[in-house]
Parts: structure tokens; C-alpha cells; sequence
């Protein structure tokens, strides 16, 4: 009888087990329906797992490939699997998931170990799970149940895109959406920003620190030189995985464990690296651009999430070579004016009143940073101002990097008024493609563009427009004798009074002929030559040229009363180069969408300025400022003195068809040069017009400007592989103006000894015939 009943319990015990296990396996399953489902929140829909919605960053790309800068809100560029290093995925695979290629999605033996041992024995996440919880829900919940749900959704969603994608597209999804701290979104960042270097040619000590960082990016951040330790040993424990999974052999373990962590770290942002002012000024473009062109679904492109690639004619060679070439000058030219300031009660400023240099100060003061945040947090006018005379801790700006003080707000406008800012761009005039631009020092500190934003007055930079349009229209030859004695054009409808320009050393010569005068910048010979082709036909040329600036109608334009940009003013010279053709400039080649398809393509905007013969003439008597004006310090060779003044010797040879140019006062020093498939130009001075070199000999465009275009230059045609052109200038066929002038005497002529009708002696100088 008992035994019955043991037998009666027994088989109760055994229907009561299957019947838990059935309903608890039933749980799960309902579980994991309801989840699938939605029931504990939204799934991704196939086409959400087809297309995952990431923030990729957009590219901006240089004309020879490179990456020169990004928008973004996380910096994230997607790579292909094939651009990964074998070793960077068997490194992954061996530490985070060994059974990668044998699971679907959902590691079971690793999940029953985790189980058993209660995670002791580590996480049985696979890298198809971490991808999932990446892309849809984040870190995970802290809260038991919200995990477990979050976890389930982890599995479900991993076997989809298990389904939906091969094992190489998994890796490579993963590795593009791991944020790596640092503003390093995906492995390509990282490798940018950690390495300086593209993933594929990440060494394999090197792609083993980034897996091990994907534990803990935070915690194993190899820039934190307290966690330095960790971050080798961390790195070491990838190789040890390496060993047990056979990746690599103990012995080379061994080797690889010695070496030190090494890591060239360049941060990447929008104010700082490679052509900062050019990208920016790329973004106000484009932001123009996607208002005019939606996409497909009509909406707006979003410059900073939707992984557009910006192709640009910048090339990346020429814009290194522009940077150096404005900071290796101007970090020597700015202790010389330093120097000067010490003597300078009124420092930077010279000719102004205190009042005047009040309203300045006062002016920068409502501009800056400060008083926006203060004004937006409702501080008084007076109270804004008072904080300007409190010492705070700041960085400031040197030309040694940047240096911790304590500085008074209202004191460190000062300071930074001293600095002389410069904007130099290159182009290649039969295309207009821009190949460099640098609009000022330091995008960080001084955010004004001094190319395509800043306009300044061009000096004589403007009297090879005078000249073009005197050949143009009078027929005019550089060898045409011209002369050089006091003038004066009487007032009259353009002209509000009597003008009577000097010459910058005050000195007159006789007969010269057009080229001479040019190459000296005489700007007497300036003046007679715009009264007699007459101010509103050198307006008219300009505008040709593609000058945009309101322009007086009035002689005293012939010596560069004019304010104009770089980018024009290089876009004007390049016409001459490219035979008398005006190339408006290109900074866009194309633009592509994420999936590489295009959506943009640049078409060159050109039109006739002048003939051919008209070009070339003007050309050949710009060569005459390089060869024996005011530019010939281009042709120094070696052994020419060095120092602030001269620039080093540049020695340059070929033909270089050139313009010097100065301001009053010397508040704008220019030069633009030109080679048959290159043109540059420079500008360089203070940010405020009353802050300048007191003397000329530092001040004017030959020694500001010219040595910056030199150094450049001198660079670019070192580096064979740009194909800087060295050769002169193609004659046209059938030419027939002479340009090749026979030799003159140097004389320097008594003024009085110059029979020269309508010069009233109490005539007054213009207020801009430096003319240099």
C-alpha cells in the first residue's frame, strides 16, 4: 500500500515538473513574442535594421583625397569591411566574441556559462548583440526588470540582423557606431584622432589597444596619462586572447607585450586642423545650398548627420604649404612689431585720439563672447563693463601655442589687437579651382575670414587694372613712354577737388616707359594714365574682372583706394593668366550622399574680360615687377642675406608676374603673384586700420606680404608631384605688341626742372598714394 502511494506521489512530482516546465518554457516563449512584437516597447522595423539610423559625419575632401575636416554632431565616418586590417578583426573576435562565426546572433554556451556561474565568468554578450544594443536602445537600464526586457530585445533584434546581414557587414557596422570618448565616433575617427592614420593602416599593437578601449572606452582612455598602466595592460589582454584563440603565437605575444602604448593624438574639431577658415566658410555655402535642393522625401539635407561628402578643389599639399608659409613669417614679423609697440603710449595704435581708441575698445568689448553671455543672462551694461576690468584665468593666443595667465578681459583686447592677421588664397587660373586658403592665423582665437569675408584697401594691387584698360582701349604698350613728374587732375564732375598724388619716395623721373612704371609703382605715371582713359572705363574693367565692391567713380582708384577681398583680387589677376578669360572661383567640385550617389555637380562660371594679346601684355609687365621692382626680392637666390625684413632667399627663377601693394599708413600690406597655372595672393595687417608699422620699409606689401608668397612658393615648386609650373607664359600667335623694351637710364629729376602744366604748388597729396 505504501508503496502505491510512493509510486502515486512520485508520478505527481513528474506531472507537476513538466507541467512548470512546459508553462515556464511557454512563458518564455510568449516573452519573447510579446517583445517581438512590441508589447514592451517599439522594435525596429526591416527597414530600420536595413538602414539604421546613425549620425555619419560629412566629409570634407581635398582634390588629392584627403580628409581635411568634417560637420558633425558625432563625429562618425562609416568604413567598409575591406578597409579594416585583418588583424583589427581578429583581435575583435578573439576578445569579444570566439564564437562569432559559429552563432547566429546568441552565443548558447556562452549564455549558459554566464547563467551558472551568476556572471562571474563574464558577459555573454556577442558583438551581433552590443550591435544591436548600440543601435536601438544604448547603454542598458539599471533597473532588473527594464534590463531583462532590454536584454530580450538585445536577442531578438541580433538574431534579425543576423538574418539581414553577413558577418563581415556586422563587424564593420559595430566598429562605425563604437564611440571611442575623444569625440571619436567608429573606428575611422579613432584611428584619425588617436593614430593620425586611416584604419587600414593601423599596426596590429595598435588596433589591439582599440579593442581593448572597448570595454570601457572611458576607463582605458590612452590620453590619460594616470591610466596609462591600464590601458597597457588592457592592450596586453588582447593579445593574450590572440594567443588563445591561435591569432598569433605566444613568442610574438611575448614581443608585442614590450612595446610601449604610442598614440599621436590630434583632437579633431570645427576651430581647429587643416583649413579651418576654408571649411567654415564651406559650411555657410552649404547651409545655403540644402535650402535650395531637398532630398528625395523633400526634405532638407542636414550637413551634420546625413554623411554627405563635400569634394573640394582644395589640395592638401598646397594648404599645408600656405599655413606654414603665414606662420613662419608672420611669428618673426610679429616680435618686430611688438618691439616697436614698446615706445607706444597709445600701443597698438598710432594717429588716433584716446578717444578714438575708447570707441575701439568699446566696440570689441560689445562683440565679444563675454558680453553675449553676460547680456543673455541679463546683466547690466555697467556691470558688463565692469567685468572687464576684473583679472580672470584665461588662455591666450602665441605663436608658441597657448599660454595659461591672468589677465584683465578689457587687457586682453589689447593684446590681441597687436596681432597682425593675414588671408592668402591660391587658385589655378584656367580653372578656377582654389588650391589654398588661409584666412587668418588662428581660427580658435581670430575667427574673421580675411579671403572671402574681409575686405581691405589693395594698394597698388589695383594699378595693373589701370594699365589693362589703357591697353584695352588706347592700345597702349608697356614700352610707351610716360611722364614722370608732378601731376595734377583738376577738379570736376568725379573729382571734388584738385588731386595730386606723390610718389612714395618722393622722388620723380622724366620719360619712363609703362613697364618701368609699373615695376617701380610709380604713381604719377598711375594718374596720367587713368585721366586719359578715364575713371568710369577702369570701374568698368574691375567689374569685368569680377570685383564686386562699390568702386568710386573717381581718379584716385588708379593707386588702390578700393577695398576688395583676396578672393577677388586673385580671381582678377588669374583672368590675365588664363588669356584674358575671367574663372570665377571654385571651392566645390561635387557633392555625394551617403550612398555615394551624387547630387551636386559644379559648373565653372567664366566670361571675356580682354583679348589675348591684352592678357599676355599685361602679364608680361607684371614680369617686370619680380625682375626689377618692387617683387624682385622673389629672385634672391641663397646666398642673399636673411632675416624679418627680406624673408629667406627664395630663388625663385622661372617667370613670376607680380604685384606689390601698400595702404596709407600702412594699415594693408599685398602681394599677388602669378605662374602660368598657379596664382596667389597675400594680404597682411592689423585687425584695426589704426594699428600699423610706423615705418614704411616694414610696413609695405614687399616686406608684409611678399615674403608669405615666397615661402609658399618656394614649397610648392619643391614638391615635383604638384606640377607648379616653371615656364613662361604662352605667347599668342601672331602677337604683335611690344612688350621686350629696350634698357633705361636710371635718373632721378629735379621736380622743378619738369615743365608740368596745372601744378598748383599748394596742391595736397591724396589720402592713399603710398603706391607701393
Amino acid at each position: 500500500m505504501a508503496t502505491k502511494n510512493n509510486q502515486a506521489n512520485f508520478s505527481d512530482y513528474v506531472r507537476r515538473f513538466w507541467k512548470l516546465f512546459f508553462y515556464s518554457f511557454g512563458g518564455v516563449i510568449l516573452f519573447f513574442l510579446l517583445a517581438s512584437w512590441g508589447f514592451f516597447g517599439k522594435m525596429p522595423s526591416f527597414d530600420e535594421l536595413e538602414n539604421p539610423d546613425t549620425n555619419i559625419a560629412t566629409e570634407i575632401i581635398s582634390s588629392d583625397g584627403k580628409t581635411i575636416g568634417k560637420f558633425y554632431k558625432e563625429n562618425r565616418t562609416p568604413v567598409k569591411y575591406e578597409d579594416l586590417p585583418a588583424h583589427l578583426v581578429k583581435a575583435l573576435v578573439a576578445t569579444e566574441d570566439e564564437r562569432f562565426y559559429e552563432h547566429s546572433g546568441i552565443d548558447a554556451r556562452g549564455t549558459l556559462r554566464a547563467v551558472s556561474s551568476l556572471g562571474r565568468s563574464g558577459g555573454a554578450s556577442t558583438i551581433t548583440q552590443q550591435l544591436a544594443k548600440n543601435l536601438f536602445h544604448g547603454e542598458g537600464s539599471k533597473f532588473l526588470p527594464f534590463r531583462i526586457i532590454q536584454k530580450c530585445k538585445e536577442w531578438i533584434i541580433a538574431t534579425k540582423l543576423e538574418r539581414q546581414y553577413t558577418k563581415q557587414e556586422i563587424i564593420a557596422l559595430y566598429l562605425n557606431k563604437v564611440d571611442f570618448v575623444n569625440g571619436a565616433v567608429g573606428i575611422r575617427s579613432a584611428a584619425k584622432i588617436y593614430m593620425n592614420k586611416e584604419p587600414k593602416d593601423l599596426s596590429i599593437e595598435e588596433s589591439a589597444l582599440f579593442v581593448g578601449m572597448l570595454k570601457n572606452p572611458a576607463l582605458f582612455n590612452p590620453t590619460k596619462e594616470k591610466r596609462k598602466e591600464k590601458v597597457l595592460n588592457r592592450r596586453n589582454t588582447v593579445f593574450d586572447q590572440m594567443v588563445k584563440n591561435k591569432v598569433i603565437t605566444k613568442e610574438i605575444a611575448e614581443v608585442l607585450k614590450k612595446r610601449p602604448v604610442k598614440i599621436n593624438f590630434k583632437p579633431e574639431s570645427h576651430s581647429e586642423g587643416m583649413a579651418t577658415y576654408f571649411r567654415e566658410y564651406i559650411r555657410e555655402e552649404l547651409k545655403e545650398w540644402v535650402k535650395n535642393n531637398p532630398n528625395d522625401d523633400g526634405e532638407e539635407y542636414d550637413i551634420y548627420t546625413d554623411g554627405l561628402k563635400i569634394y573640394t578643389t582644395i589640395d592638401s599639399r598646397m594648404q599645408q604649404y600656405a599655413e606654414e608659409a603665414v606662420s613662419e613669417h608672420l611669428s618673426n614679423l610679429q616680435k618686430e612689431f611688438f618691439r616697436r609697440q614698446k615706445s607706444n603710449p597709445n600701443a597698438p595704435f598710432l594717429d588716433i585720439t584716446p578717444e578714438e581708441t575708447d570707441k575701439i575698445i568699446k566696440q570689441a568689448m560689445k562683440n565679444s563672447e563675454r558680453w553675449r553671455v553676460m547680456s543673455i543672462n541679463g546683466k547690466s551694461d555697467e556691470e558688463i563693463i565692469k567685468s572687464f576690468d576684473v583679472e580672470t584665468k584665461m588662455k591666450v593666443f602665441t605663436w608658441n601655442g597657448e599660454r595659461d595667465t591672468i589677465m584683465k578681459p578689457k587687457d586682453s583686447i589689447l593684446y590681441y589687437k597687436h596681432f597682425l592677421q593675414a588671408g592668402m588664397m591660391a587658385m589655378e587660373p584656367q580653372t578656377g579651382n582654389v588650391k589654398a586658403w588661409v584666412g587668418g592665423i588662428n581660427y580658435k582665437y581670430f575667427q574673421y575670414d580675411h579671403v572671402g569675408q574681409g575686405a581691405r584697401q589693395v594698394g597698388s594691387t589695383f594699378k595693373p587694372f589701370v594699365y589693362a584698360t589703357c591697353i584695352d582701349r588706347l592700345g597702349k604698350s608697356p614700352c610707351d613712354m610716360i611722364l614722370d613728374a608732378p601731376f595734377t587732375i583738376p577738379k570736376g564732375d568725379n573729382n571734388d577737388k584738385d588731386w595730386t598724388p606723390n610718389n612714395s619716395d618722393g622722388k620723380f623721373r622724366g620719360l619712363v616707359s609703362m613697364k618701368k612704371a609699373l615695376a617701380n609703382s610709380i604713381n604719377t605715371v598711375s594718374a596720367r594714365l587713368i585721366n586719359e582713359v578715364g575713371a568710369p572705363a577702369v570701374v568698368d574693367m574691375a567689374k569685368k574682372l569680377g570685383v564686386t565692391a562699390n568702386i568710386p567713380n573717381r581718379p584716385a582708384i588708379a593707386l588702390g583706394a578700393v577695398e576688395i577681398t583676396v578672393e577677388e583680387m586673385v580671381a582678377a589677376f588669374s583672368t590675365f593668366a588664363n588669356e584674358g578669360v575671367y574663372v570665377k572661383p571654385q571651392l566645390i567640385t561635387k557633392i555625394e550622399d551617403k550612398n555615394g550617389v551624387v547630387i551636386y555637380q559644379s559648373t565653372p562660371e567664366t566670361h571675356d574680360v580682354v583679348n589675348k594679346d591684352v592678357a599676355y601684355t599685361v602679364i608680361k609687365l607684371m614680369e617686370g615687377v619680380t625682375e626689377s621692382g618692387t617683387g624682385s626680392r622673389l629672385r634672391w637666390a641663397a646666398s642673399a642675406p636673411s632675416n624679418f625684413l627680406t624673408g629667406v632667399p627664395y630663388n625663385i627663377k622661372g617667370p613670376v608676374a607680380g604685384k606689390t601693394g601698400t595702404s596709407q599708413n600702412n594699415s594693408d600690406g599685398w602681394f599677388i603673384g602669378m605662374v602660368p597655372n598657379l596664382a596667389a595672393g597675400v594680404w597682411v595687417g592689423n585687425e584695426d586700420r589704426s594699428a600699423h608699422f610706423k615705418e614704411t620699409s616694414l610696413g609695405q606689401g614687399a616686406t608684409m606680404a611678399l615674403p608669405i608668397y615666397g615661402i609658399f612658393m618656394r614649397k610648392c615648386l619643391a614638391d615635383t608631384s604638384l606640377n607648379v609650373s616653371q615656364k613662361p607664359f604662352e605667347k599668342p600667335a601672331n602677337f604683335s605688341i611690344t612688350v621686350d623694351c629696350a634698357p633705361e637710364p636710371s635718373r632721378v629729376l629735379d621736380s622743378t626742372a619738369i615743365d608740368s602744366t596745372a601744378v598748383p604748388v599748394d596742391a595736397q597729396p591724396d589720402a592713399n598714394d603710398v603706391g607701393i
